[in-house]
């Protein structure tokens, strides 16, 4: 059988002052009147029945996001005591899934990611699962709508033809975020697309994968397996969890991993990581300015703003972010947005956890 996992976990610092620990970025609401965790599971159906959907979450997420998909059981909710990066969290997931299904195929989905064309992205799912039952790894590219240093890319190498009308290519290589040059090379080429960290395989292939390239995870991710179902699991999850370094499917397993192929697909997707991409996906008025939220406005140009219960007025701006938050706003030069992150990195530094 066919699963999907989402992996929710993160913590969306450059989208502070919303995003909080006590509230991700997932369970926020930023597009439309759903959250995103609520987008990812909407655009999986009907292709996946409840039941086939599992989310990857921190234990202190997990209320929250199944409080917001009442329909998904709370046994498909995997909690991992701490984020430990993506590795861990699809290792976690794998194993679970090998104890239900051995011969299950899983596609990790992500929800942070806002997907306008779901019918297409359903189409690619199908196509990437036939592949995936043959034992490829596949790995969803994106095809490059500018010369973004924002994303890793992915090289295509040979080509292996068509699967249901998509493309299909060898993965030649991972390249991690490329400076403005040499993205704009790669673009220029045609030969590579955007790294979308979606991925689809065999559960028994992804976890050879992880015994071959990250012994000490896979023996870690053991251990947990056999408390699965016991009175122990928690302490024994926590005691792994509480060994294992950091580290990114892509680093860990997927640049040194046989049989990689790549389906490059044009879906509508934006990785809403800022608040520059989200406005990307919200309409702007005919100033360019992007209100959300009760507002007035003089002489305002080239703005965001986004807002809660209280009005915001504004005069005489252009180019600014403003988010307004219960206990904290945030003001920026839009151009500088990408550094909302450094704010909160002072504010562990200082202490300053009320407002985390």
């Amino acid at each position: 059988m066919n699963y999907a996992v989402i992996i929710a976990g993160g913590s969306g610092t450059r989208l502070w002052p919303l995003s909080r620990r006590s509230r991700s970025k997932q369970s926020l609401r930023l597009v439309g009147d759903r959250s995103m965790f609520q987008h990812a599971v909407d655009r999986l159906a009907p292709l996946f029945q409840p039941e086939q959907i599992y989310a990857v979450t921190r234990a202190d997420q997990s209320a929250l996001l199944s409080s917001q998909v009442p329909e998904l059981p709370v046994a498909s909710f995997i909690n991992e005591p701490v984020g430990r990066g993506t590795a861990p969290a699809i290792g976690l997931a794998a194993i679970q899934l090998r104890q239900t299904d051995p011969q299950a195929i899983m596609a990790v989905l992500t929800a942070d990611h806002y997907i306008t064309d779901t019918k297409q992205f359903r189409r690619v799912l199908e196509a990437a699962s036939s592949l995936a039952g043959d034992g490829h790894l596949v790995t969803l590219g994106i095809k490059p709508a500018s010369p973004s240093t924002g994303f890793g890319y992915i090289q295509q190498g040979e080509s292996l033809g068509t699967i249901h009308g998509f493309p299909v290519f060898r993965v030649e290589r991972f390249t991690e975020k490329p400076v403005l040059d040499v993205a704009r090379q790669m673009v220029t080429s045609g030969r590579y697309s955007w790294n979308s960290g979606m991925f689809v395989w065999r559960v028994d292939r992804i976890l050879q994968e992880f015994r071959d390239q990250m012994p000490a995870l896979y023996a870690q991710l053991t251990e947990v397996e056999v408390a699965l179902g016991s009175s122990d699991y928690q302490a024994v999850l926590a005691r792994a969890w509480n060994r294992l370094a950091e580290q990114t499917i892509d680093y860990g397993v997927m640049e040194h991993a046989a049989d990689v192929v790549v389906i490059p697909v044009d879906i509508g997707w934006t990785d809403v990581g800022s608040w520059a991409s989200l406005a990307d996906l919200l309409p702007p008025d005919q100033d360019g300015n992007i209100f959300v939220g009760p507002y007035q406005e003089i002489d305002t140009h080239n703005t965001l703003v986004f807002g809660g219960k209280r009005l915001v007025a504004t005069i005489g701006l252009q180019d600014i972010v403003i988010v307004d938050s219960e206990d904290a706003l945030l003001v920026c030069a839009r151009n500088r947005e990408q550094e909302v992150r450094e704010i909160v990195e002072r504010l562990k530094i200082n202490g300053d956890s009320q407002w985390l």
